[in-house]
């Protein structure tokens, strides 16, 4: 059974603990990217310059590169030293997917899918063994029950788990929807509306909406 762990995780004692220790304004949120060696961050809360010399300085960091920009953000494929404890790969050992990761105030949050929670278990034992200490801030199995409460169809939920896979809502997108169309074996029109019902399900799900409100009056023609 599928389960999906939010895990906090303290940066001091990775790959990023002296990058935070030295700029303690600096947030991170990971990037799916096709990347040379490393990991694909997005780096801001300083000065391009103030992050390059950090990288610089940091022992746990050994080559980055720059791969793009936005506003007052920087995106780095960035190599940690083979010494140091590099979280990605040991949730990727642990048969773990990150689906999402973001830092600030150098602590880590990690949305990870496990097949079971036997995983989840497993990487937090690891992770103790590594002298880090995490914190399991929600851990929740997706039934058939848990798709339904969120209104999704197990059709629609697999469509959004694919998509994510695949880096469909990465920036810019990571495949088409002509090729995530293609690796689902639906149609291109299929795979539109069941991402438009999906969408809808999950905002009225968390927004608390009824299915009245949804409905919005006819806009006014001129």
């Amino acid at each position: 059974m599928t389960s999906i762990a939010d895990i906090e995780i303290p940066a001091d004692g990775t790959g990023m603990g002296e990058l935070f220790e030295s700029i303690p304004s600096l947030t991170c949120e990971m990037e799916r990217v096709i990347a040379s060696k490393g990991h694909g961050l997005w780096l801001a809360g300083a000065s391009q310059s103030e992050i390059e010399d950090g990288l610089d300085e940091a022992s746990a960091i050994g080559d980055f590169a720059l791969i793009s920009e936005d506003e007052d953000r920087w995106l780095y494929d960035i190599e940690f030293d083979p010494e140091t404890l590099d979280i990605f790969e040991v949730v990727l050992e642990e048969d773990g997917t990150v689906l999402s990761a973001s830092a600030s105030n150098g602590t880590w949050l990690l949305s990870i899918r496990f097949t079971d929670r036997e995983g989840v278990s497993s990487l937090y034992d690891r992770l103790v063994d590594q002298d880090v200490t995490p914190t399991i801030v929600r851990l929740f199995d997706m039934t058939e029950e848990s798709h339904s409460q969120c209104g999704l169809t197990s059709r629609q939920y697999e469509t959004l788990v694919a998509a994510i896979d695949h880096g469909y809502f990465e920036i810019p997108r990571e495949v088409s929807m002509q090729e995530l169309s293609e690796e689902l074996d639906i149609s291109h029109q299929a795979l539109s509306e069941r991402l438009r019902r999906a969408y809808r399900a999950l905002v009225t799900s968390e927004l608390n909406v009824s299915e009245e409100e949804t409905t919005a009056p006819p806009i006014p023609s001129n």
